[in-house]
């Protein structure tokens, strides 16, 4: 009954899955090479991850206008904008690597944040027209394809970073290539544009009301835990294995492995969430979190790095997609453009602040790679006690609250 009921739902599905498979592998790509570039082109050290921080800037200020506009036009035309910006952060960087011009370049990867910031909606597209059985399930299949960009993008990098005599120029070329073949595949998304609604449907709650609900708000907090953290180790693991004495080919396996952990899971992330509940699979991802801070803490040796960033990426995954899922169930239909978007926006500006914090921390906080190393893993601490914290107090309160449909 369930296969006849989600019908619409898995075709939808096998497409997301298409576009976060190839669309997708622009982002690992870009996280290779982003910190490696910005080195070569800023001229202070501390600046060097700024292009990273740059795209998840560019992510959070573009979160609410492309929910606004798939809540209005659909989720194939924000789709479609998102592959646009792609391509255009990937032709500006292209030119900022060719004149050597920082500011090109950071203006660049601001626009390559309004592909990030559509990516980051293929999760709940997945959930529009699943059942409540196959939601966790649909968002899982979705997120998994993230394992076949984690294969793709690094190999990319490979191929592409010393291709021409400018560095990297090569790779930017290859980011407009896949925007620009990869929007094809929305033109087969059969997801219905949302109702217009009437004068007197409900209006559903206000972002500010939506955020004192304790499963939204835990919800949201164990989300940007989840993905800033992730990204403030991520962004400096280029610059520390590079750093250790290693190559960038060295750095592109060890992101590979990380990539592949972050997506592999969600094979069986869903079915985890379905069978255990979602708050115990979100605690048991920070709890990985945490391992993998004291496996980084514990040396430079490539296996760190690469037992490191793998608990990384699997963290993520179990405290994302559970939090993705607790959300998704904590609001009603029409709530759904404004929650998404909120939520979106907060956790994006997170990772800005992550992601900002990461080169400062890896070059500008001790005398060697391995010190500022050291101090980007124990910057996790504090955040990892709020999304701990915030998701016990959720399981030991009364459960009092339902969703308005």
């Amino acid at each position: 009954m369930e296969m006849e009921n989600d019908s619409r739902a898995r075709r939808n599905v096998g497409v997301l899955v298409a576009a976060q498979a190839f669309l997708g592998a622009q982002m690992p790509m870009i996280f290779v090479i982003g910190g490696l570039a910005g080195t070569s082109l800023a001229g202070n050290p501390c600046f060097a991850t700024l292009p990273i921080s740059m795209i998840v800037l560019g992510s959070m200020l573009a979160a609410t206008p492309i929910s606004a506009i798939m809540q209005r036009f659909g989720r194939r035309a924000g789709f479609l904008l998102g592959t646009l910006g792609g391509a255009a952060g990937g032709a500006i960087g292209a030119y900022g690597l060719y004149t050597a011009s920082f500011p090109v370049f950071l203006l660049g990867s601001l626009l390559t944040g309004i592909y990030m910031s559509a990516q980051g909606f293929y999760r709940f597209a997945a959930a529009d027209t699943a059942s409540e059985a196959f939601r966790p399930k649909a968002i899982s299949y979705v997120m998994a394809g993230g394992l076949v960009s984690a294969i793709i993008g690094p190999q990319v990098v490979k191929l592409t970073a010393e291709a021409y005599v400018i560095p990297f120029f090569g790779t930017y070329l290859a980011v407009i290539a896949v925007n620009l073949l990869g929007s094809a595949l929305f033109f087969f998304i059969d997801i219905p544009r949302p109702p217009v609604p009437a004068q007197d449907a409900p209006r559903g709650r206000s972002r500010m009301e939506l955020l004192r609900t304790p499963r939204v708000a835990v919800a949201v907090i164990c989300a940007m835990v989840s993905y800033a953290l992730m990204n403030l180790v991520m962004t400096s693991t280029p610059l520390a294995v590079v750093g250790a004495g290693y190559d960038v080919g060295h750095a592109s396996d060890v992101v590979t492995g990380h990539v592949l952990a972050m997506f592999a899971p969600s094979f069986f992330t869903g079915h985890l969430i379905a069978r255990f509940g979602v708050e115990r699979i979100m605690g048991l991802g920070i709890a990985i979190l945490a391992g993998a801070g004291i496996v980084a803490l514990a040396g430079v040796a490539l296996p760190n790095f690469f037992v490191a960033l793998i608990l990384l990426g699997l963290g993520w995954n179990f405290g994302f997609i559970g939090a993705t899922t607790m959300l998704a169930g904590a609001h009603a239909p029409h709530e759904r453009g404004r929650m998404q978007g909120l939520n979106d926006f907060m956790v994006f500006g997170g990772v800005t602040l992550a992601s900002l914090a990461s080169g400062g921390l890896m070059n500008c906080s001790g005398g060697t790679a391995a010190q500022g190393w050291a101090a980007v893993n124990l910057a996790m601490i504090p955040f990892l006690a709020l999304a701990g914290g915030s998701l016990i107090w959720l399981v030991l309160r009364p459960r009092d609250e339902a969703v308005a449909r």
